[in-house]
């Protein structure tokens, strides 16, 4: 493992890399509430296969830097970071891999660069395309009288002064069961705290071992979950600078995976359906017995998947 800072798109991002220094690019990009180490698993596959590996901590996690303004934070300017970082490394030809908000911003990628992203490959958030409005707002009016984990994340300041109280105590309720989500989207009333009504688990889910865990806890240690949570206040937002990729399909080869046991797969269920309108080359796979946090849970089946789907698509 190698790390060094980038000065790039007006921050500073920490950014760590693993394999031959000849390797074709593959890009790693978290989620929330999770950090680079939750691609563990990955790492040492996709390098031993002779991938060169990039795995950035995220604007607003770890060491990478994290700006207080909301606005810092939409869509485009997270795809920003990463476009800078592939042009300081003069890469034309690349793969994009990312879970859960890092999906997000690797679909964007893959909209926004259609020569330079090659491959694509997305865990637990399908592709969604630009909607008739803004989420936020649909949001509302479905939850006006019931809790809301994203209504609740909208004002800044409030979640992160639960969040920040207790960090290890945060996430470890978030690692618990198979998916935040599942707590999370408890029926409770609308002015409820997040974490209202929950317990704190006494152990660790099977593949978060203590040693993972403090690398979790110590990439929120540096700025709480501020800029984490300023993803979330980006919908209006991303909604109103994203008019111009509304009919833009994906048309790089996709593999897109999902758990079984994981909300979005019932929440998103039609959205998953009706992929293969949007995404012209795309594989889809929902693995058995699988929560939120995939590529931990099921690491040996992801990796096959990956590396079965990258042989045939983005030999190393």
């Amino acid at each position: 493992m190698q790390a060094q800072d980038l000065a790039v798109n007006g921050i500073n991002l920490h950014l760590h890399m693993a394999g031959p220094e000849n390797g074709r690019p593959v890009w790693l990009l978290h989620g929330f509430p999770e950090c680079w180490h939750s691609w563990r698993e990955q790492i040492p596959a996709l390098a031993g296969a002779g991938y060169r590996v990039f795995i950035p901590e995220m604007r607003g996690y770890g060491r990478s830097d994290a700006p207080q303004d909301v606005e810092a934070y939409d869509v485009l300017t997270i795809c920003a970071d990463i476009q800078a970082c592939m042009s300081a490394f003069n890469q034309h030809d690349a793969c994009i891999i990312g879970h859960d908000w890092g999906a997000m911003i690797a679909w964007h990628l893959a909209q926004l660069e259609p020569q330079r992203v090659n491959t694509l490959v997305a865990m637990s958030v399908p592709f969604a395309g630009r909607g008739k409005r803004p989420a936020i707002e649909v949001m509302r009016e479905l939850f006006a009288e019931r809790f809301n984990y994203i209504l609740y994340f909208q004002q800044p300041g409030v979640a992160e002064q639960e969040l920040d109280a207790d960090i290890a105590r945060s996430l470890r309720i978030f690692m618990q069961g198979a998916s935040s989500s599942d707590l999370l989207l408890q029926d409770r009333p609308a002015n409820s705290r997040l974490f209202d009504g929950i317990e704190t688990p006494n152990e660790l889910p099977q593949w978060c071992n203590e040693n993972d865990f403090q690398a979790y806890v110590e990439t929120f240690r540096k700025h709480g979950f501020h800029g984490a949570l300023n993803w979330y206040r980006n919908f209006e937002r991303n909604w109103q600078k994203t008019e111009h990729l509304q009919d833009v399909k994906i048309t790089q080869p996709t593999l897109f995976l999902v758990g079984d046991k994981d909300p979005v797969a019932t929440l998103e269920a039609h959205t998953i359906s009706r992929m293969p309108n949007r995404v012209n080359n795309l594989e889809q796979h929902q693995l058995s017995d699988c929560g939120h946090w995939i590529q931990s849970e099921k690491a040996k089946e992801v990796n096959k998947l990956l590396l079965g789907f990258l042989a045939k698509h983005f030999p190393a």
